[in-house]
């Protein structure tokens, strides 16, 4: 079995109590998926359940997947090939280097190929997974970041296990949903589950032009699904893995003042996006929303800020 059917981890609902929320009048839960397990954390773990039956239903004996040098998706399903006992191989972007998660991914017994650059820009092109597959006829392939349909149905579980919080908070609704983007699934996932009930706002971590808009709208088409409620927010503050010290501030800020640690490319960035689209005035006083914390927080170890401040 490549899914462990009995592990099924659940994230608290939080309140996030920081001083301009309160002057706005603006309600926040933060869940906390950077708790529920210190390997496989975050979304990663909703957005690999899927696709991990599927292999399993296919009777591979493992996975191959994408990611590149800090990436929490390789990081997850490499903890998971260990912890559950099947085969894992990662194609990485660029050229061989070591980061403290490319260390992990080796201890955790996964197979390294880096791509180059070039290569690995390929990935999308038809005929990319050919070789791959032939040189691995029993891995299932996984795309990036876990990403497609399955993917998002695994992160659809997630409404459940805020709904079943929030009563601990002494909310009887809420009004939508925020959360940083890098590929986009999580937030499909969401819209799938809400099916228009409630918003989803996505703050972009990547670019615009890295596709994350046609992923979610190829998704929410292959569901089918007819009213999708969502909105992307640039959020990217110049480009992928670009950290500015006004961020590194507001992240050191907000951790003194809720005790809850962020990461520089999605959560803090996605909260920062929450803070000035908050006092720009765009959410009335009485609003409720559900922060995701996507986790991440190992590749906080890759980043030091003096080398990746542009």
């Amino acid at each position: 079995m490549l899914c462990s059917s009995d592990w099924l981890p659940q994230a608290p609902l939080e309140p996030l109590q920081l001083d301009w929320l309160a002057a706005a009048g603006v309600e926040v839960a933060i869940l906390r998926l950077d708790r529920i397990d210190p390997l496989i954390s975050g979304n990663k773990w909703f957005k690999l359940v899927e696709h991990l039956k599927a292999a399993d239903r296919a009777g591979a004996e493992g996975i191959i997947s994408l990611g590149g040098a800090h990436s929490n998706h390789l990081h997850a399903l490499a903890a998971a090939g260990k912890r559950l006992g099947f085969a894992t191989v990662g194609l990485l972007r660029g050229h061989p280097q070591q980061t403290p998660t490319v260390g992990d991914l080796l201890d955790f017994g996964m197979q390294l190929h880096w791509l180059g650059y070039g290569g690995y820009r390929a990935r999308h092109e038809p005929g990319f997974w050919q070789p791959w597959q032939a040189q691995y006829p029993t891995l299932h392939a996984v795309p990036e970041g876990g990403g497609g349909l399955l993917g998002a149905l695994g992160c659809a579980a997630l409404k459940d296990q805020v709904d079943e919080q929030l009563s601990h908070l002494g909310w009887d609704g809420f009004h939508g949903w925020w959360l940083a983007c890098g590929t986009g699934t999580t937030l499909a996932g969401l819209v799938l589950a809400e099916a228009g009930e409630r918003a989803v706002y996505g703050a972009l971590a990547v670019p615009v032009d890295h596709g994350v808009a046609p992923q979610v709208e190829a998704i929410v088409e292959e569901a089918r699904l007819h009213n999708p409620r969502y909105e992307l927010i640039e959020a990217s503050r110049g480009g992928f893995a670009r950290v500015d010290p006004a961020l590194l501030a507001f992240i050191e800020q907000t951790e003194q003042a809720s005790g809850i640690p962020f990461e520089p490319l999605y959560t803090g960035k996605a909260l920062l996006a929450l803070k000035q689209q908050v006092q720009a005035g765009q959410f009335a006083r009485g609003t409720r929303l559900v922060f995701v914390h996507t986790g991440g927080l190992q590749g906080r170890r890759g980043f030091v800020s003096e080398t990746h401040v542009n």
